[in-house]
């Protein structure tokens, strides 16, 4: 699929505007991370441009188990759909899903392409590429296993770069 594709899904599903602009300054940011010839470069791409569909439908917590329901209706292939499901932070254990009122399944990222998208997301906030620093700054407010998991998916992707 080419972008213009991705992007007509976003906003089949109800993306506004400002959520497809985000969308692709994640992909741009995350492709700068899928330099490795391991990684596959098209799937951190869909996963980036389409990490944020379920926002068409839901701005909370929800967006991304939204997202990958829908990419999975869509037919799209079943890792862009992880991708999607498991870009929050640095991912969710099934126990932090429930506790948020998810549907309790792991939604850690496992891939290298998983964790490049949720690493990109973390370092944009709109349009804007944030700091390292200043995305920690953003989650004083998160329990202290979570800050320390977006904190090591930080260190071990910048390795990439």
């Amino acid at each position: 699929m080419r972008e213009s594709d991705y992007i007509g899904l976003l906003r089949g599903a109800g993306c506004s505007e400002g959520v497809i602009a985000h969308c692709r300054v994640v992909r741009d940011l995350a492709l700068m991370y899928a330099s490795d010839p391991l990684v596959d470069r098209d799937l951190v791409e869909a996963g980036a441009l389409l990490h944020d569909i379920g926002r068409g439908v839901t701005h909370d917590l929800r967006h991304a188990e939204v997202g990958g329901t829908i990419c999975r209706s869509l037919g799209l292939d079943e890792a862009i759909a992880s991708i999607v499901e498991r870009h929050i932070g640095a991912g969710l254990t099934a126990d932090e899903c429930s506790l948020l009122g998810l549907v309790p399944r792991d939604c850690m990222p496992r891939t290298p392409e998983e964790k490049i998208v949720a690493h990109a997301d973390n370092l944009v906030k709109g349009t804007r590429i944030i700091a390292m620093e200043e995305r920690l700054q953003r989650t004083i407010a998160l329990p202290k296993r979570q800050r320390k998991r977006i904190y090591r998916l930080g260190l071990d992707m910048e390795l990439l770069r």
